[in-house]
């Protein structure tokens, strides 16, 4: 591969060079590492799907998962709370999943071009970031992306996309013959699940979000699962990401039960 932007090479690389002054140390970023780097050929070892299972596992990045999609490291001295960090990918920010050691594995679908990963740690005294430029490894670039994350540990909510010409994207039917699929989804609380298209068509789009199950937050007196029913969606839709017409809104819903499905915006392309 010929390196075509041999300035902005460097300048990411100083930048990384310098973000454990900016940040502090008990933050530790495994991947996705600064710099410039490739994605594997044609999604090779990257797998975005986990096991469905209620009480959700804290299953994290699939076994044997590819390093150029994976967001994993370690926040030191975490609070034994339960309490979740926080993720911002691009400035779109989420809850992450952390164990009972600090450490945090989740699976990314990264786009083209140029990205910006920072970790905080729950109380927002900790931080880590990091800027990679990232080539396809093959795949068209997306041009319509939707995230979807939520506050609650243990639950399971899923995202729903129909398209103009009446696809339905959604985790039993993850891929349309339009191109458009859904790239991640997490069952085990907080997301991110991601839905991805290189080719948009042109009209109304609608998403929905469904909250499938879960809604687990540990044991009650009698040492059972409690449920803790109320969680928290935030969808993020992003047009034309990493070019000069990138536009990025994104929508808060509160979901209060199991079953619910709501639409949670409709919105035309382009």
């Amino acid at each position: 591969m010929t390196l075509r932007y041999p300035q902005v090479l460097l300048l990411l690389c100083t930048l990384t060079a310098l973000s454990p002054v900016m940040a502090a140390d008990g933050v530790k970023l495994d991947t996705p590492i600064g710099g410039w780097r490739s994605g594997a050929p044609e999604g090779e070892g990257e797998s975005f799907r986990q096991t469905v299972n209620y009480p959700a596992s804290s299953v994290n990045t699939p076994l044997g998962q590819a390093n150029t999609a994976r967001i994993s490291g370690q926040i030191k001295a975490t609070p034994k709370n339960n309490e979740p960090g926080r993720l911002i990918v691009n400035g779109v920010s989420m809850p992450l999943k952390i164990d009972d050691s600090g450490r945090f594995d989740r699976p990314f679908s990264f786009p083209n071009g140029s990205n910006s990963v920072e970790v905080r740690s729950p109380d927002g005294q900790q931080r880590h970031r990091t800027q990679f430029l990232n080539t396809s490894g093959g795949a068209t670039p997306a041009k319509l992306r939707v995230l979807l994350s939520w506050d609650s540990d243990g639950t399971d909510l899923d995202l729903h996309l129909v398209t103009p010409d009446g696809a339905h994207i959604w985790y039993g039917d993850r891929t349309a013959a339009n191109g458009a699929a859904l790239d991640v989804d997490v069952t085990t609380g907080y997301g991110p699940e991601i839905f991805a298209m290189p080719a948009p068509i042109k009209g109304q789009y609608l998403v929905y979000v469904n909250y499938f199950g879960g809604g687990y937050r540990g044991d009650d007196e009698g040492g059972e699962e409690a449920a803790q029913a109320l969680t928290t969606a935030q969808v993020t839709v992003i047009t034309e990401e990493g070019t000069p017409s990138e536009k990025m809104e994104t929508f808060v819903v509160p979901m209060r039960a199991v079953g619910e499905l709501t639409l949670v915006k409709s919105f035309s392309y382009p």
